[in-house]
């Protein structure tokens, strides 16, 4: 992986990566696809042909390497969200960029703005970005866990201009917040015990004390098979929102923030897609005290696995 040259002094918590240092170490696609090259083959590349690891050189008319006994060419985009991409590997490069720099990320008609390409490009690549924010990674055990549940929609309306409040007809997300650690928000198919209690038995460690509501949902939270978590609750229904340690303020702090960032940058989004704006979200959450930049955490979630994500698209290439 290709070293940051940093230009400015260096913040308590996380070094600053600016536009600056962006653009000193990726001004053009050939520095892109070096980086991509080094950082997926640290160990040099094995031929499909010499089936062994060999010494590869830069192509110049193409963007791949060459085995120097072969031949035989490798591309370091295949198999990946670039992959048979026809725009610029330097726009893909600063697109991530752009969505990694702001804490609540920016929407594609912002995106289509700032690299000039259309909005179905830009979408197109906000999307595959995205596919690779999906962490699911189990929670430590070492902290408290809090889990509440939002519903995510706009207000039904109903016959006359009348405004209904029922949840019927919105996405239920489940929330899921260690105390001053990880969060994973997965959206289920209706808020019931039996949709919610496989997810907390998946992320949250046995010995983990578990804080929640009054909501019956969770009244099987401390008799999960095979667990043997400590449940406490908050009884929101009678006003009360802090009982000594008992409270769920971390889960409440996430439900804000996952509301401001698609209010404010990306208005709606349906539910078809809301999994994936969730991914994003929790993602830049669980790294916000990492000492790398935010920048770097993206850019390490590129592998060969995505294959899976691009065939999705095939029938339409940025």
């Amino acid at each position: 992986m290709g070293d940051i040259q940093f230009h400015n002094h260096i913040e308590p918590k996380a070094v600053r990566y600016t536009i600056r240092d962006f653009e000193a170490q990726f001004p053009e696609d050939s520095t892109c696809l070096d980086w991509l090259w080094k950082y997926l083959y640290p160990d040099g590349a094995e031929c499909l042909v010499c089936k062994r690891v060999t010494k590869h050189h830069r192509v110049a008319s193409r963007p791949s390497y060459s085995c120097d006994q072969c031949g035989h060419h490798v591309h370091p985009t295949a198999g990946t969200i670039f992959h048979k991409s026809t725009t610029h590997l330097r726009l893909w490069f600063y697109a991530i960029y752009l969505m990694s720099s702001t804490r609540c990320g920016i929407s594609a008609k912002h995106l289509e703005r700032e690299l000039g390409v259309t909005y179905k490009t830009a979408w197109r690549m906000f999307k595959q970005i995205r596919t690779m924010l999906n962490d699911e990674t189990p929670f430590d055990g070492d902290k408290p866990v809090e889990i509440d549940e939002m519903f995510h929609g706009g207000v039904r309306k109903g016959g006359h201009g009348r405004k209904l409040t029922g949840d019927r007809d919105k996405v239920p997300v489940l929330g899921i917040v260690e105390r001053k650690g990880r969060a994973v928000c997965r959206t289920i198919s209706a808020a019931r015990s039996r949709d919610v209690l496989p997810l907390i038995k998946k992320y949250v460690m046995p010995i983990s004390t578990v804080f929640t509501d009054e909501s019956k949902i969770y009244d099987g939270v401390g008799h999960l098979q095979g667990t043997c978590h400590t449940h406490k609750r908050i009884n929101h229904s009678e006003a009360v929102y802090v009982m000594g340690d008992i409270h769920t303020n971390s889960v409440e702090g996430l439900w804000s923030l996952v509301k401001n960032n698609i209010r404010g940058a990306h208005h709606s989004v349906s539910a078809k897609y809301l999994q994936m704006y969730l991914d994003e979200i929790c993602f830049r959450y669980n790294r916000r005290r990492d000492a790398q930049p935010m920048f770097m955490a993206f850019m390490q979630q590129i592998s060969k696995a995505e294959v899976k994500a691009v065939a999705v698209d095939q029938a339409v290439v940025a």
